[in-house]
């Protein structure tokens, strides 16, 4: 679930599955970020414009079809939703008055604030959030955070690929222009906070008539709004003055720099061509905070990465891909990770959630596929195997502009030496 939250930057910490039948593989979480010093003082200054880094948003800016940390970055920072999460996770409303559960949570009602508006005037009703969970909920519209609404009526005749793209979702019924009711299949108390996905948000009009286009020129309601896009090389948001929202702006505008790997920006920041880098390359964990010219801050944040493996794939299907999930997650050292890679500057996670994130729980292994162990991981393959020997190179894919290259390197090497099977990192391009 990716969580809609006021950007904060990213460090790590590691995470397997605790049950087979999860396709999630490896998490990570934490936070952390640094800026240049001789800019700090300039960095809070209410008409200066802030540089920071980003990589090139894989989908555009489309809240649905966001799928990646840098399209986040940007989506959070140019939309309100119905709630946001604070730094120790707590939930809180934004745009909505109340989220109401009935007695068996199978039924909730959205009462919103009146007034709301997009920073182009048009108005933000019960019908505009129909209207646009029903866009990222259909199949024909293509949008990756579609499955995210499963939960709700509708959602399964709304999953051909070649149907009508304004077809809705029939259990949301817009009662009047502030009140909105969400139907869902079944009983499901945590609807309350999975509305906070960016692929709630709510979207303009305009978004239906060309999403690919309008992809580029977002229209939001946030405390940003989009200034300029230049692909491959900058994303400019500036202030918006009309904003009447929680959250306080405190600079002129954003200025997200597009680099092609964590290194170059990092090396911008300390010739303080950069104002603020919210990661730190591995190379520089154990030297950054002697940095002179700079000022590191480093805390929990609400943010991981994954990777996973599609059930659909052959050797992960069924019983013989329960038992090669289990052994993969064996067969991956975290506590060598964690310090090889990360210096210990992180630790190795115990939930599938970041542990500022309310419910997070450290005892969730009951089973013990979190530990490191050659030997278990061996004979799972082994059992695996006899229902149908592996063929073929495990891959691990990336994004190549990434942040993740090293620890899914260490990754794939782990799992390369404890199943004795061909493993590797697989790079790709975003643009």
């Amino acid at each position: 679930m990716r969580l809609q939250h006021p950007y904060s930057g990213i460090t790590t910490g590691l995470l397997k599955p605790i049950t087979a039948a999860l396709s999630i593989v490896a998490l990570l979480a934490g936070c952390g970020s640094v800026e240049a010093k001789d800019s700090q003082q300039e960095v809070t200054s209410a008409d200066k414009v802030v540089s920071v880094n980003i990589t090139e948003p894989s989908n555009g800016l489309l809240p649905s079809d966001t799928s990646d940390m840098a399209g986040w970055k940007i989506v959070s920072q140019l939309y309100d939703g119905l709630v946001t999460f604070d730094a120790e996770g707590n939930e809180t409303l934004v745009e909505a008055e109340s989220i109401t559960p009935n007695d068996d949570a199978s039924e909730y009602t959205i009462a919103l604030k009146p007034n709301l508006a997009f920073s182009n005037g048009e108005k933000i009703t019960a019908d505009t959030y129909a209207k646009s969970w029903s866009f990222a909920a259909n199949a024909a519209n293509g949008q990756v955070g579609a499955s995210i609404f499963e939960d709700i009526q509708g959602y399964d005749e709304l999953q051909d690929a070649s149907g009508s793209k304004t077809a809705q979702l029939s259990g949301l019924t817009v009662v009047d222009d502030t009140t909105l009711k969400v139907k869902l299949k079944a009983s499901n108390s945590a609807f309350l906070y999975k509305i906070g996905d960016i692929a709630f948000l709510p979207m303009p009009s305009e978004v239906i008539k060309n999403p690919k286009e309008y992809g580029q020129k977002p229209i939001g309601n946030g405390p940003y709004k989009l200034k300029a896009y230049k692909s491959g090389e900058e994303i400019i948001l500036e202030k918006d003055d009309s904003y009447k929202g929680p959250r306080e702006v405190k600079n002129a505008g954003i200025d997200f720099k597009v680099y092609q790997s964590l290194d170059a920006a990092y090396s911008d920041l300390l010739a303080d061509n950069l104002d603020v880098l919210d990661a730190i390359p591995t190379s520089a964990l154990k030297t950054y905070q002697n940095e002179k010219n700079i000022t590191a801050v480093s805390k929990p944040g609400p943010s991981f990465s994954a990777f996973t493996i599609s059930q659909n794939l052959k050797h992960f299907q069924g019983e013989e891909g329960k038992y090669r999930r289990q052994a993969i997650a064996h067969a991956i050292d975290r506590e060598n990770i964690a310090n090889a890679i990360f210096g210990g500057t992180v630790t190795t996670a115990t939930d599938f959630l970041a542990p500022v994130i309310k419910g997070y729980d450290t005892d969730l292994d009951t089973d013990g596929v979190l530990a490191y162990d050659e030997t278990k991981a061996e004979e799972l393959w082994a059992k695996a195997d006899a229902i149908s020997p592996w063929s073929g190179t495990f891959r691990i894919a990336y994004s190549a502009d990434g942040t993740d290259k090293e620890w899914v390197e260490a990754a794939a090497n782990s799992i390369r030496n404890a199943l004795g099977i061909d493993a590797e990192s697989y790079p790709f391009a975003t643009s």
